[in-house]
């Protein structure tokens, strides 16, 4: 009997979010080495349904590094990074295109139904909703960074994806975009392609799932994690060294997505279970969540 309160205590707390976020856009970004864990992606993509179900409108913006990365090496092709960015020839594109915008993209919104929900896969050969130009990086000298195919977003079709939240289904959209001007397909950063789309929805949440638990206090201490931060708190820490290396660019995304108008942005670890329900529908969460106000 103490066992059945405690649940119903769960789905107590629980009310007060599900109402707060009834009919409210979360986008959620899969990536990472969590995408590789059967098991940690079968219960995100659970939590994805169940937050669709009681009425929220997720949003999902995946990456597949390590999938292509196989593929590649499959084709005996070396991946190559340049700041960061997979450099991609005209060889990669047809990879990416293939693995990324085609089998990750169907394969996750196959597995939202199998699941129980309803999901639409956005690709090239659906319904593209991503449009941008090839991303300009310059060196220390100023010269022009060669990155191939690579691009940003400069548009997001907010109408096909808004249509599909509202009809119950959730949008399943690969990090890959199309020249506006000449229909080139572009690589995009899956971080990058979260963001925008958040910013032109809107969103009242952008979650990130990584394969850290958020932001650290110290990098190497999982019980150090930091649960709420401020833009002026979150700069503190990039000034005095506590948020550093791989963290910074992450970090200040997030504070761009928020001075962008998206309500709060989360950082969380995919591969821990349920870590979607924990971080939005109770009262502590599990991760980092990066606000204008510091959370309650």
């Amino acid at each position: 009997m103490d066992e059945a309160i405690k649940k119903a205590d769960t789905l107590i707390e629980a009310l007060g979010w599900i109402r707060h976020f009834r009919d409210k856009v979360t986008v959620i970004k899969l990536g990472g080495s969590m995408m590789q864990d059967e098991s940690a992606m079968r219960h995100t993509l659970l939590d994805i349904v169940f937050m669709e179900t009681v009425g929220m409108r997720p949003v999902v913006v995946h990456g597949g590094g390590a999938a292509i990365s196989a593929a590649m090496d499959k084709a005996g092709i070396p991946p190559k990074f340049v700041h960061g960015r997979r450099y991609t020839d005209d060889e990669t594109l047809a990879i990416v295109e293939r693995v990324l915008a085609g089998e990750v993209n169907r394969k996750i919104a196959q597995s939202i139904e199998d699941l129980g929900g309803r999901s639409m896969p956005l690709n090239f050969d659906s319904n593209n909703v991503l449009f941008g130009e090839a991303l300009q990086l310059r060196n220390a000298e100023g010269q022009p960074i060669d990155l191939g195919h690579v691009g940003t977003i400069n548009h997001v079709d907010r109408a096909v994806i808004d249509n599909l939240c509202y009809a119950g289904q959730v949008p399943v959209i690969p990090s890959m975009c199309e020249d506006g001007q000449t229909g080139q397909k572009l690589n995009v950063n899956a971080d990058t392609a979260a963001t925008a789309v958040a910013q032109a929805l809107g969103a009242d949440k952008l979650v990130y799932l990584s394969d850290v638990n958020g932001v650290r206090s110290d990098k190497d201490d999982p019980e150090s994690l930091i649960p709420s931060l401020t833009p002026e708190r979150a700069q503190e820490l990039i000034r005095d060294g506590r948020i550093a290396e791989g963290m910074i660019p992450k970090v200040e995304a997030c504070l761009e997505t928020i001075n962008a108008g998206v309500g709060k942005v989360h950082i969380i670890d995919g591969r821990l279970r349920h870590s979607l329900l924990l971080e939005i529908y109770t009262n502590k969460g599990v991760g980092t969540q990066f606000s204008k106000e510091s959370k309650q």
